[in-house]
């Protein structure tokens, strides 16, 4: 009796553990179920892409503009100080006013040059004033000479009515007469010829201090630049303190004349200057199109075209030095917010295939060395074997699923194992 009553009861345990059990074992399916729910329904995703797909070779460059001019201060002007500039990376017209100078030293020159101006020019009138007195003088001088020569003549001509005696003192005083008459002549033509120096003299230094005058007011008129052209400005180094602390040209340097201050690059020549690595030279040609996206811009993407290729590779001056080929792409339509030296990237098109099914690069993975998505229905993430047509660094052309379908952009048990690390705890 007893003993059949104590196996009763270790059946009962035994049933009753193993109850307990598939509880448990219940429960905790469930929970890996509903975390692994959870998981899947907070895994990121992308809609695959029905449309044209690019195959393209991408590289890295900057933006050049292949016509610039530079800003240059106004040459044989001193003591140059700038007082006002245009702002710096901003759009400037044409004819626009860019740098203004300090104009006080020129104005006092002015003033200077104009007083010695005045002052020659009153010495010119004294000399000419002078030299018409002497003239006038010396013309009457000589009319007194002439005629005591006519009247010396006019007693030599009494010679046969008067005594010899007479008639040899008439003609010693007609030769006096002559003799004073050359004289005074050379008097005149001497007071002529001083007279002519000295104006020329004076009318020489009257001319240079006007020279010296236009000059001044020349300067006057270059303290204030223009734009040469239509662009952005973009101010130069000043090396005035040294290589190592030279900064952009400001309001307060002193500029030396002729020295180049800014410079405005033609936006409308904007182009591309791209890193062609030597492995996708031969899959590109000249011609063909380019997408240009600037790194300031994220949000921009520009039409280019590929103009010109370099024929050998060059150098590049960073460290390590490498060597690449050079594409330059012109671009179609510039925007305003462009600057010459931005950074960005520039997609050389290599193939168009229409219709294609395209995901994004995130969204491949391989499984046995096969390609394969994982693609999001009912909460879970079947994964779906499928062909990889094209590639490019952002998106795969593929076949064996349906447009409009959703694939999951990382593995979904990946994601799972790497949700506690997200909080910080293990």
């Amino acid at each position: 009796m007893s003993n059949g009553t104590a196996t009763g009861r270790r059946g009962r345990r035994r049933w009753a553990i193993v109850l307990i059990l598939l509880a448990l074992g219940g429960a905790g399916f469930g929970l890996y179920r509903l975390r692994a729910v959870r998981a899947a329904g907070n895994l990121p995703v992308a809609q695959v892409r029905h449309g044209e797909f690019l195959v393209i070779v991408r590289c890295r460059g900057e933006l050049q503009a292949r016509r610039s001019v530079q800003v240059f201060a106004p040459n044989n002007v001193p003591d140059l100080r700038i007082i006002w500039q245009a702002p710096p990376n901003r759009p400037v017209k044409d004819g626009e006013p860019v740098l203004r100078f300090d104009p006080s030293g020129a104005r006092q020159q002015l003033a200077e040059k104009e007083a010695t101006l005045k002052q020659a020019a009153a010495t010119l009138d004294q000399a000419v004033a002078q030299a018409r007195i002497t003239a006038e003088a010396d013309k009457r001088d000589l009319a007194n000479v002439r005629y005591l020569v006519e009247r010396a003549r006019l007693e030599v001509s009494k010679q046969e009515l008067v005594s010899v005696l007479q008639g040899e003192e008439s003609r010693i005083d007609f030769e006096l007469a002559q003799q004073k008459q050359r004289v005074q002549e050379a008097t005149v033509a001497l007071h002529e010829a001083a007279d002519r120096s000295r104006i020329a003299s004076v009318r020489r230094v009257r001319d240079q201090a006007q020279a010296e005058v236009d000059i001044t007011n020349r300067r006057l008129t270059q303290m204030q630049v223009a734009a040469p052209l239509s662009g952005v400005i973009i101010y130069m180094p000043n090396y005035s303190q040294g290589w190592n602390n030279a900064k952009p040209f400001k309001v307060g340097d002193q500029i030396w004349p002729g020295a180049a201050v800014a410079e405005i690059p033609d936006l409308s020549t904007l182009r591309m200057e791209g890193k062609i690595e030597e492995t996708d030279r031969g899959r590109i040609v000249a011609g063909s199109d380019v997408r240009v996206r600037i790194d300031a811009l994220p949000e921009l993407t520009l039409p280019a075209r590929l103009d010109q290729i370099s024929p050998l590779t060059q150098m590049s001056f960073e460290w390590p030095p490498s060597a690449s080929f050079r594409g330059y792409a012109n671009i179609l339509q510039p925007d305003e917010r462009l600057r010459p030296g931005m950074n960005g990237t520039m997609d050389v098109v290599v193939k168009r295939i229409p219709k294609a099914v395209s995901i994004p690069a995130k969204a491949l993975f391989t499984r046995n060395g096969r390609p394969i998505v994982f693609v999001a229905r009912d909460g879970a993430y079947p994964l779906y074997e499928v062909k990889v047509v094209a590639r490019n660094p952002d998106e795969v052309a593929v076949e064996g699923i349906a447009a409009g379908a959703r694939v999951a952009l990382v593995e979904p048990g990946l994601e799972e194992k790497k949700a506690p690390a997200a909080g910080g705890k293990t």
